[in-house]
């Protein structure tokens, strides 16, 4: 056999094991950005949710602690800027959620203070809703996480960062929280 046509089938050999690679590698991260897409999605929709909760909330606190305004009308704001967020500004939805979560421990820190409030079946009602969705939107906040670091990891791991880089793939942000008040301990008292 001629020594140039071996050369020739090893070079060709290689090429193709390298297009195949590329192919594969490529597939992988469209594939990893489509599952981060997907569990932001699940976790919009929750906080969808959370957002639709949060004005009969409010509605039912009013009737109890009128003279909560400032803390009403914070919880209020925040909930519209929240819910404003463009569609795929996730640092942006992050950072509105983040803001939206601390005026809801004000709101409940009030409520608190309010026994007849605590003992009405309508509030005690979104409370518990907005509880129950609270937890979802944890347990798909970990999911979420987990699915952006290993798209994240893939980016950034040679040689798939050859392939990420020229296609456009970029890190995603961790749904993080930002306010150092919401990783304390609450305060429990009897």
């Amino acid at each position: 056999m001629n020594t140039g046509l071996i050369i020739a089938l090893v070079i060709l050999g290689v090429v193709v094991i390298a297009a195949l690679w590329a192919i594969a590698a490529y597939n992988r991260l469209v594939a990893l950005r489509e599952a981060v897409r997907t569990g932001w999605a699940q976790i919009d929709v929750l906080l969808k949710r959370r957002y639709d909760l949060i004005p009969n909330l409010v509605e039912s606190v009013k009737g109890y602690a009128s003279h909560e305004k400032e803390t009403l009308d914070r919880v209020i704001t925040a909930r519209n800027a929240a819910s404003s967020v463009k569609p795929g500004n996730t640092a942006g939805a992050i950072a509105a959620d983040n803001q939206l979560t601390g005026t809801l421990r004000q709101l409940f820190a009030v409520a608190e203070a309010y026994p007849d409030l605590k003992a009405n079946q309508n509030f005690l009602q979104l409370q518990n809703e907005l509880s129950n969705t609270e937890n979802q939107v944890a347990g798909v906040r970990g999911s979420y996480n987990q699915t952006v670091q290993q798209y994240n990891t893939s980016i950034m791991s040679f040689p798939t960062n050859f392939i990420a880089g020229p296609f456009g793939f970029s890190t995603q942000p961790f749904f993080e929280v930002q306010d150092a008040g919401q990783r304390e301990t609450p305060k429990v008292k009897f």
